[in-house]
């Protein structure tokens, strides 16, 4: 791969260079950590199933849990292209059968129960994000085309799922009448303790007909949302990560807690945002209902109206309109 900014030839590096916390201290964390206790499980009730359309100019989010959604863009003739961001369905995220963070809850929409997927966006490979249980299971029903990050698709092709297309930041890539636009993000990546930073990690602004969508991946708070803003223009509609936040002194680097996720939607010039990556696996030290609270609370400092940055539930589908963006 070639050098940049953001690659010296061996390891990948964040936006100005923002240093994520090393192996010791987060092991320091993981031996003296005070976890708020999470329920067992939680049974959230039934929801509608997705709509066979969607309204043109909008975009109909579903929310299966964690960083995982459908987005469907309604095409021309009725159509609609559907998008499913790191699919995660399986018990566990973790390198090991039986042990790693367990899912407190069901998925929103069973696998079985998915509509037709025409495209898979993974945006690193962090077992909550790329999990390959879920991504062959996909394959094997859809064998819909895979959008990832620099340095993924080997180890995608290993487990069976061939030719998944690798971007950099702000590289591209065309399916049909979409166009997806790799985006940075503040993160790291890792599968096990050498492989540290040797692939890259991003968001992803999905641009269609009807407007654009950003799936921001994983990212902590930077320069990077402006700069997405100047060099693509604002989404109508983005999904921000909400959790995973705390301790602050280890997260900071690459999970924004909603007070930061409040202020990157400012920066992205976005009219509409909704929240991910809570809820569903412990992670972190929060609650589990701490983001969604800390969510509204930082709403309501910043003066902002619940539909400006809301979260769904699990299972939900919410059609929303893109207008408000550029491209």
């Amino acid at each position: 791969m070639p050098l940049a900014d953001h690659f010296d030839g061996q390891h990948f590096h964040n936006p100005g260079r923002v240093r994520h916390s090393g192996m010791g201290a987060i092991l320091r964390w993981s031996l003296t950590r005070r976890r708020t206790p999470w329920p067992h499980w939680v049974q959230d009730p039934p929801q509608p199933p997705p709509p066979d359309t969607v309204a043109a100019g909008h975009a109909a989010l579903t929310f299966i849990g964690h960083s995982t959604f459908l987005i469907r863009l309604p095409l021309p003739g009725g159509k609609v292209f559907t998008l499913i961001t790191d699919p995660v369905f399986s018990q566990r995220c973790s390198p090991l059968r039986h042990f790693g963070p367990k899912r407190a809850r069901a998925p929103g929409l069973a696998l079985d129960a998915l509509p037709r997927i025409d495209a898979v966006l993974v945006s690193h490979n962090h077992y909550d994000h790329m999990d390959l249980a879920s991504l062959q299971a996909l394959h094997a029903r859809f064998a819909a085309p895979v959008i990832t990050t620099l340095g993924n698709a080997a180890l995608l092709a290993q487990a069976g799922i061939p030719g998944a297309q690798e971007l950099d930041w702000w590289g591209q890539a065309r399916i049909g009448p979409i166009t997806v636009t790799a985006t940075p993000a503040c993160h790291f990546s890792a599968r096990g303790v050498l492989d540290r930073d040797r692939t890259l990690w991003a968001g992803f602004m999905v641009r269609a007909d009807a407007g654009q969508v950003l799936f921001a991946g994983d990212s902590g708070a930077g320069p990077h949302w402006a700069a997405i803003r100047a060099r693509l223009g604002p989404p109508g509609l983005a999904l921000l990560p909400i959790g995973a936040y705390a301790p602050r002194h280890i997260m900071q680097p690459v999970h924004m807690n909603p007070a930061e996720a409040v202020q990157a939607r400012e920066s992205l010039g976005v009219p509409r945002a909704i929240g991910m990556h809570f809820g569903t696996f412990q992670l972190t030290d929060e609650g589990i209902d701490d983001p969604v609270r800390d969510l509204a609370a930082a709403r309501d400092a910043a003066g902002l109206l619940r539909e400006a940055f809301d979260v769904l539930r699990f299972g939900e589908t919410r059609e929303l309109p893109l207008a408000g963006g550029g491209h």
